[in-house]
C-alpha cells in the first residue's frame, strides 16, 4: 500500500489524491503544515507527497514552488488537475434568521487557507463585508477550528469532505468567484508511481538559470524550444534568493525528458552556459470536465 503525505483530512489535497488513485487503498499521512508534507518524503517517512502548485484564479503557489526548488531534491512523478470547490461551513444554528434562511451578516470571522479566501471575494463582499478574514494552514484546519469554537459567529471556507468529517453545516455551496476554479497538483517521490488511470500526456519540468551578463539569453533559450516545435505550457521566473535581480526560469515542456528533441534542446541551452535542472518528467492527468473545454 502506498504511503502518501498530504495536507489535513478534508482538505482539497485530500480530495484530489483520492480522485487520482480512483479508489485504490492508500495510507495517507496527514500534516497541518506543507513543510511537514515535504519533509515526510524527504525523510523517508512516506513514499510520496501531494503538493498543490498552481490555481486557476491565484496562479502559482510560490511557497510550494520554492520548496521544490530550494529545500528538497525530490522529483515530480505525476501531475493532475482537480476542481477547488469551496463552501461556507459552520454551526448553522448560529446564523438562522426568523425566516429559516441563513443570515450571513451574523458572520464575525471567515477562516480558510490564504489562497482560498481571495477566490471567494464576491461572496464575502456581498454577504459578509464586515467579517474579519483569517488565513490558516489549510481549508481543513479552518473547518476544525470553527467546529471547536461554537457561538462566536465564525465560519470556514472549505470542502464538503471537511464539513462531513466535523459534522458541520454547509451554509452556502460553491462560493468561488469563478466556476473554473481548478488546482494543479504534483505527486513527488523518489520512485515512479503506478496510477490506475490513463494519462493525457507527458510533461517535463525544467529549471533554467541564465548566465550573468548575457543579453538576449532568454530569447536564445526559448528559441531552442521554438524551432523544434516543442510546446511550452508554462514559463515563470522566480528569484534565486542569491542576490537582487537574479532569477531562474521554471519551464514546463509537453515532452518526455528522454525524447530526442528535448534532449537536444537541453544540450543547446547548456551550450549557452545556462544551468539546466530536470525537476521531473511525468504523466499528466486532466479532470474529466476539462477534457472538452
Amino acid at each position: 500500500m502506498k504511503r502518501i503525505a498530504v495536507l489535513p483530512e478534508g482538505s482539497v489535497s485530500h480530495e484530489a489524491v483520492d480522485f487520482l488513485f480512483n479508489g485504490e487503498p492508500l495510507e495517507l499521512l496527514h500534516s497541518k503544515l506543507i513543510s511537514d508534507v515535504f519533509r515526510a518524503t524527504d525523510s523517508g517517512k512516506s513514499q510520496y507527497s501531494v503538493i498543490p502548485i498552481e490555481n486557476t484564479i491565484e496562479g502559482s503557489v510560490s511557497l510550494h514552488m520554492d520548496w521544490l526548488v530550494n529545500e528538497v531534491d525530490i522529483p515530480m512523478q505525476a501531475e493532475w488537475v482537480y476542481p477547488s470547490i469551496q463552501n461556507v461551513i459552520g454551526h448553522g444554528s448560529e446564523f438562522r434568521a426568523e425566516s429559516g434562511e441563513y443570515d450571513f451578516g451574523k458572520i464575525t470571522k471567515i477562516m480558510s487557507h490564504p489562497v482560498a479566501i481571495p477566490q471567494c471575494q464576491n461572496f464575502i463582499r456581498l454577504h459578509s463585508p464586515g467579517a474579519d478574514l483569517e488565513g490558516v494552514n489549510s481549508t481543513a484546519e479552518a473547518v476544525e477550528i470553527v467546529k471547536k469554537n461554537p457561538g462566536k459567529g465564525w465560519v470556514a471556507i472549505g470542502t464538503r469532505l471537511a464539513a462531513q468529517k466535523h459534522g458541520l453545516d454547509i451554509m452556502a455551496e460553491r462560493v468561488t468567484d469563478h466556476d473554473n476554479n481548478y488546482t494543479r497538483f504534483v505527486l513527488i517521490g523518489h520512485e515512479p508511481v503506478q496510477i490506475p488511470r490513463e494519462p493525457d500526456h507527458v510533461k517535463t519540468s525544467l529549471l533554467v538559470t541564465l548566465p550573468e551578463d548575457a543579453p538576449g539569453a532568454l530569447h536564445q533559450v526559448l528559441s531552442a524550444f521554438a524551432w523544434r516545435k516543442l510546446n511550452l505550457t508554462r514559463l515563470e521566473s522566480r528569484p534565486t534568493k542569491k542576490r537582487l535581480g537574479s532569477y531562474y526560469f521554471y519551464i514546463d515542456v509537453e515532452e518526455s525528458a528522454d525524447s530526442i528533441l528535448l534532449t537536444a534542446a537541453m544540450a543547446e541551452i547548456e551550450a549557452l552556459n545556462c544551468q539546466v535542472r530536470i525537476l521531473g518528467s511525468y504523466p499528466c492527468y486532466t479532470y474529466p470536465s476539462l477534457k472538452t473545454t
